[in-house]
């Protein structure tokens, strides 16, 4: 994964972490709940939150180096039973991208001599390096921090706020944090800020406004 998809998936799960910490906590508020409870449920939500979308992400990438490994030890296969038909396999490879038959011919062969195994995952899987076997632990590690960053918060907000102001609070600093994400999400992936900036408020907003109006519906 590039530096750069690591770092959008960071702020998706900040973001993540704003959200649903805030979204429970308009929904007790709805509720009427007790300021006991909505700090209980807010720390609830952030250690929960964090260890499954840590969880999540874990399972997720380890699932992909695992498909990784297996695609490396079949080529590694397909190569020691027919070295020249992988060569003609990788040179079409080659062919297909524009080079002449001779050129492509010799990068074939050329690349083949230097890694063999890593020019035929390149050329059928995309894969330009195989991931390190630490990679899952350390990406689920930086979910759940990215998560329980951006539960923080919300989660602040309840232990430090009176319950009487916590709401409005709690919104203004949810939008705030919303802005401020988006913004450097938008920066960091060369995308247009305003779009990036009205997807994460009209979900952000949009599930505090269902949440608490839940809250007062059904309890």
């Amino acid at each position: 994964m590039s530096d750069a998809a690591s770092f959008r998936g960071w702020v998706v799960n900040a973001n993540d972490g704003i959200i649903a910490t805030a979204g429970l906590l308009q929904g007790f508020a709805g509720a009427g709940a007790s300021d006991r409870l909505l700090l209980f449920a807010a720390t609830a939500a952030t250690i929960a939150g964090g260890l499954s979308a840590g969880g999540a992400e874990w399972a997720e990438v380890a699932a992909e180096r695992e498909a990784e490994q297996r695609a490396a030890r079949e080529e590694s296969a397909e190569l020691a039973a027919d070295l020249q038909g992988e060569i003609e396999d990788l040179a079409a490879h080659w062919r297909a991208k524009g080079l002449t038959p001779e050129t492509a011919r010799k990068v074939a062969e050329e690349l083949t001599a230097h890694d063999p195994v890593a020019a035929q995952l390149e050329a059928e899987y995309g894969i330009d390096e195989l991931m390190a076997a630490a990679a899952p632990v350390w990406s689920g590690i930086s979910s759940a921090l990215a998560y329980m960053l951006g539960a923080f918060v919300p989660l602040l907000i309840t232990w430090l706020v009176p319950v009487q102001t916590e709401n409005t609070l709690i919104f203004a600093a949810v939008v705030v944090s919303l802005i401020l994400t988006s913004f450097i999400a938008a920066r960091a992936a060369h995308l247009d800020m305003r779009r990036v900036l009205v997807r994460s408020l009209v979900v952000g907003i949009g599930t505090m406004l269902v949440s608490y109006l839940a809250g007062l519906a059904f309890f």
